[in-house]
Formats: structure tokens, sequence, C-alpha cells
């Protein structure tokens, strides 16, 4: 389980890495849905299978949404691909830069400050993010409508923001 743990971490970082190595933000979104999936699938090898549940669902609901009416009303007519030496390089270059950081701090530290917290206890009578589940609808209620009421004006102002030219967010495109 620590093989697929340290493969999601990895491909989360090299998804983020083509992510700013990226010229057009058209091909961004794909690169955040990946992102968004590999994070969701490291909770819940840690057994946190609610939250990601739920982190998943609000990312994809109500964000994606979002990245769907930006792309579609701001498509170039021509975006450029991920291509080129000057993409390879700055790749390479974060790479680099990322694991370089890491590897002094392993050399230079003793303690490794990465490493796996909260793992999960198997005597324990019932699981840690199923509490949330409760809280969540009781206590937490208020939170929960104004999370919602955040993504609907988001998306009414990123709407406006790409309207484009005054003729409104439904256009020909």
């Amino acid at each position: 389980m620590f093989y697929a743990l340290v493969f999601l971490l990895l491909g989360m970082l090299v998804v983020m890495i083509v992510l700013s190595t990226n010229p057009a933000p058209f091909y961004g979104v794909f690169n955040l849905v990946l992102v968004a999936l590999l994070c969701c699938g490291a909770s819940v090898l840690h057994g946190g299978t609610f939250l990601s549940l739920v982190l998943l669902m609000i990312y994809m609901g109500g964000m994606l949404v979002v990245f769907i009416y930006s792309s579609a009303l701001s498509a170039d007519k021509d975006p450029k691909a991920p291509t080129g030496w000057q993409v390879v390089l700055f790749f390479f270059g974060y790479f680099f830069f990322v694991f370089g950081i890491l590897y002094t701090n392993m050399v230079l530290d003793e303690e490794v400050w990465w490493g796996v917290s909260g793992e999960v206890d198997w005597d324990a009578v019932f699981r840690g993010d199923m509490d949330g589940v409760s809280l969540m609808y009781s206590s937490g209620g208020g939170v929960l409508l104004l999370g919602a009421w955040v993504l609907l004006l988001t998306l009414l102002v990123v709407l406006e923001l790409v309207r484009g030219l005054g003729r409104g967010a439904l256009r020909a495109v």
C-alpha cells in the first residue's frame, strides 16, 4: 500500500509540473482534474474515504463547471500545445528543483519530515472520518450553505468576466 501511495504522490507531482509548464491554459483543466483524482486517491489510501469523496464531488460539481464555461467561452482558435524545447527545459528544471530540495533535506536532516502520519488504528471502534459526517450536517450546516453560495457566486463572476464584448454569456462560438 505504501508503493501505491508513493505512485499517487509522484503522479501528482509530475502532473503539477506539467500544469505549471503548460503554455496554454486551455489544456490545464485536464491536469487539474488529474491532480484532484490523485489527491483523493492518496486520501483514500490513508483511510479518509468520506473526506476524499466530499472533496471530489465538490471539485467536480462546482469548480469543473467554472472551468468548462471559461474554456468554452475563451477558447483560442489555435491553442499552443505543451511541446517544444522550452517546455521540456522548464519541466526538467522544476523536476530537479523539487527533488534537489527533497534530497538536500534528506541528506542534512536525520529525521524524515515528510513521513506518513496518522495511520489507521485497527483497534478503533469507529472511523475518524465518519465523525465528520454528523458534524457537517449538524453544526456545519451553515458552512455547507455558505460554501454552496460561494461556488454559485464564483460561477456567476467567471461567467460575467468571460462573456466577451457585452453580448452576454450565450453567444455563437
